[in-house]
């Protein structure tokens, strides 16, 4: 087959969504759909010992919660699709960040009752920033929720999105009847924990009384039909070319859990949704319809098997074909490598594959070679752009409670800053570790993994630092009595950078006013 053939059938998604919006769940329902899996796991149930196929590890299993994106693959319409399900907890916002420099398009998951939460805004803020198509699914209508139409101007007023609604929910909470699909022209009937290609859909091209009547009843179908003819004069018509281009934002109504609502989604989805789109590094513009390989890692997870020690780097193919054993450049090494077991992922579940096109994820077992940002090429040198590291928020001194395992921490520490769960900061006057992260419950994931996954014992002292700022120097003067003032707030990161860590905000200010000669970064990508 054709590279230009196997483009058109790819997709490339991530799902994004505050906590608890429902996004784990309605990404095993895709799964279901694409007969990736059998039953859907029963997220935070203890009582059947079941978890959400997306979340395989361990503290996500007994917190409920993902903390690391997850990559997912299944065919479905002879389409290969792969889905990206992200961290919603704002702790872990940097991993979805980074995760969304790998997809081409994004689902957001609303709560019908919350509405647009804090989190959803920074998520499509960055999205937008990006140009990312975006499509909303409102969630939980089998609950009490808002009313529709309000809901979509809240997501108008407080997400900047055109929306367009494709479906339309049918009552809400114990009224709950189902959604007239708006794009398909039919009527959908809800049926509660059945399976979607059980339920009853009907084709009604021109909803009226007469033909609504007898399937929802008077009230809901006067209802009905008294907001569908508000939606058509208030919305645009459906533009593909808009929605590529990030400018219309489809919506649809459904309830994940009960499996309802996500058939139509994906359908359309699989319609509309772009093929893998260009991407750009900082020598020049990527089509992924070139015919030389490209690609870029944006995460890296270490243990995926804590039995095997396997630390596998994610790589979004940018361009041409990807084939195992071949070699190809590692671009900041200067380096060939040549990658024997190549996998794709199910969740937790891998398969080695042989060759990958643009759109695809691919992850290669990695012995510490790669960091989050490499570029793989088939020679070459491209840097992508878009994958920064951000200023921490918190900070705590690392204490080694068992000086026996001083090795294992040290190696723990290296493998878990390099999947950019958080970041390591060595000032230059001593050797005590820092740890920099945007939330609390990272500090509690990094000590959980370091005892179960390294054998390392640790804990944390406090440390006042108002955030982490990467240094670039514009007068070598001037950064010379820097560094002699302020030496004991002068720190290295991972990679050997200079980072200022300033104890207040003050501080950072002074700091600029009497040094104009040095700049200071809240991102290391500057």
């Amino acid at each position: 087959m054709k590279l230009k053939d196997e483009i058109a059938k790819r997709r490339t998604f991530g799902i994004i969504s505050h906590p608890d919006a429902g996004k784990t769940t309605l990404t095993e329902k895709l799964l279901l759909f694409g007969g990736a899996i059998q039953t859907a796991g029963a997220v935070k149930s203890n009582k059947i010992k079941k978890h959400a196929t997306s979340d395989f590890m361990e503290i996500e299993k007994q917190r409920g919660i993902s903390v690391a994106t997850s990559v997912m693959g299944f065919e479905y319409r002879d389409l290969n699709i792969n889905i990206l399900d992200t961290p919603g907890h704002q702790d872990f916002a940097e991993d979805t960040y980074r995760t969304l420099s790998a997809v081409d398009s994004v689902i957001v998951v609303i709560d019908v009752a919350k509405g647009v939460e804090i989190q959803t805004e920074k998520l499509v803020n960055v999205s937008r920033m990006r140009n990312i198509p975006i499509i909303v699914f409102i969630n939980k209508l089998d609950r009490e929720g808002k009313d529709a139409i309000d809901l979509l101007d809240e997501v108008e007023e407080k997400l900047g999105l055109n929306v367009l609604p494709l479906s339309w929910p049918i009552g809400m909470g114990q009224r709950f009847q189902g959604v007239y699909n708006l794009y398909e022209k039919q009527l959908v009937l809800f049926n509660p924990h059945g399976q979607q290609d059980e339920d009853e859909s009907l084709t009604i091209k021109e909803p009226t009384l007469e033909n609504l009547e007898p399937h929802i009843g008077t009230a809901a179908a006067e209802e009905l039909l008294d907001e569908l003819e508000i939606v058509t004069e208030v919305y645009d018509q459906f533009d593909r070319k808009e929605y590529a281009e990030g400018r219309q934002c489809p919506v649809f109504f459904g309830s994940a859990i009960n499996n309802f609502g996500v058939k139509e989604l994906l359908d359309c989805f699989v319609e509309i949704a772009p093929n893998p789109r260009p991407r750009i590094t900082e020598e020049r513009t990527i089509a992924p319809e070139e015919e030389a390989f490209t690609g870029f890692v944006f995460k890296i997870h270490a243990n995926m098997d804590p039995k095997h020690r396997d630390r596998i780097a994610f790589v979004r193919i940018c361009s041409g074909k990807f084939e195992r054993n071949k070699f190809y450049h590692h671009v900041r090494k200067d380096a060939k490598l040549r990658f024997s077991n190549p996998t794709t992922f199910m969740a937790s579940r891998k398969e080695i594959v042989d060759e990958s096109y643009p759109g695809d994820i691919v992850g290669l077992y990695d012995s510490g070679n790669f960091k989050i940002g490499d570029s793989i090429t088939e020679g070459e040198k491209l840097n992508f752009k878009g994958i920064p590291r951000f200023s921490p928020e918190l900070f705590r001194y690392v204490i080694n409670k068992d000086p026996m395992r001083f090795k294992q921490l040290d190696k723990g520490l290296i493998e878990l800053m390099d999947e950019g769960v958080a970041q390591l900061f060595v000032k230059v006057m001593g050797t005590q570790k820092i740890i920099g992260t945007v939330g609390a419950l990272q500090f509690d994931v990094i000590k959980y993994r370091l005892e179960n996954e390294y054998g390392a014992n640790c804990d944390y002292q406090p440390i006042n630092i108002h955030k982490a700022l990467w240094i670039e120097v514009i007068n070598k003067e001037e950064f010379k009595d820097f560094e002699k003032r302020k030496a004991k707030d002068i720190a290295k990161d991972k990679d050997g950078n200079l980072v200022y860590l300033p104890e207040t905000a003050w501080s950072l200010k002074m700091a600029q006013d009497n040094y104009p000669g040095i700049v200071f970064h809240e991102t290391s990508e500057f």
